[in-house]
């Protein structure tokens, strides 16, 4: 029987990784599959890793519909065992009840890879949809460290290497020119060259605290309740 299979975990934890093993490891077994993915940091319709792996993949848009896909291509005489689903933190919720009903009616294999949490440590629409669909949710076993050298578990957002809290729920970073994403993924809006938007993963002590790395080394100190003040120059 088919299964909705969700893996997830915070960034730099092999997720993109994990989903182009599980195509490899199924298309070796003899399966014939498709890979998806959305705003992937090397481009569109790639889903590419750290390690630098990188697949062609089908780019998931807000008005992509996983279900008409897959049954155009089943129609047209094309096999679909399974289908691999990464970066699904920035499908809608509609997308991810395609995915479960692929499941469900035509006996798809789903396996689902992205992020569970924002910046501001909330779920992802499409995350949460996942949470309440999938059959088994999985979080990676490979552990992304925060700088201090704990696990990280929260996503941060960046400016100019200080966290920030406010802003839009997806904001593209790490790439040479930023765009704010506007409402329903419509045309995006150039953000001001002068700020430097990126991401880093934290602790959660830190997340609360907004010391990213930068801040760290920059010789900023965590207050502590009482009152007094903890360097860090041993963590840096």
């Amino acid at each position: 029987m088919a299964s909705f299979r969700y893996f997830t975990g915070p960034m730099d934890c092999g997720k993109s990784t994990l989903a182009l093993q599980i195509d490899h490891t199924h298309t070796a077994g003899g399966r014939r599959g498709r890979l998806f993915t959305s705003r992937d940091r090397a481009g569109e319709a790639i889903i590419s890793s750290r390690l630098g792996l990188r697949r062609p993949a089908v780019e998931v848009h807000p008005a992509f519909s996983f279900w008409g896909y897959v049954v155009d291509q089943l129609s047209a005489g094309a096999r679909i065992d399974y289908v691999v689903c990464d970066e699904t933190q920035f499908y809608t919720p509609a997308q991810v009840d395609d995915l479960a009903r692929l499941v469900d009616e035509l006996d798809v294999d789903v396996f689902a890879v992205g992020i569970l949490t924002d910046f501001q440590t909330h779920l992802f629409p499409g995350s949460r949809r996942l949470v309440e669909l999938c059959d088994s949710m999985e979080v990676l076993q490979v552990e992304a460290l925060c700088w201090c050298g704990r696990r990280a578990t929260h996503n941060a957002r960046t400016v100019d290497g200080l966290m920030v809290v406010e802003g839009d729920q997806v904001v593209v970073g790490d790439i040479e020119q930023l765009h704010d994403l506007e409402p329903g993924g419509e045309e995006p809006a150039p953000v001001a060259q002068a700020a430097v938007v990126a991401y880093e993963v934290l602790c959660r002590r830190h997340h609360r605290a907004r010391l990213t790395r930068s801040a760290a080394q920059a010789g900023l100190a965590e207050t502590l309740p009482f009152g007094t003040t903890e360097g860090w120059e041993g963590q840096q």
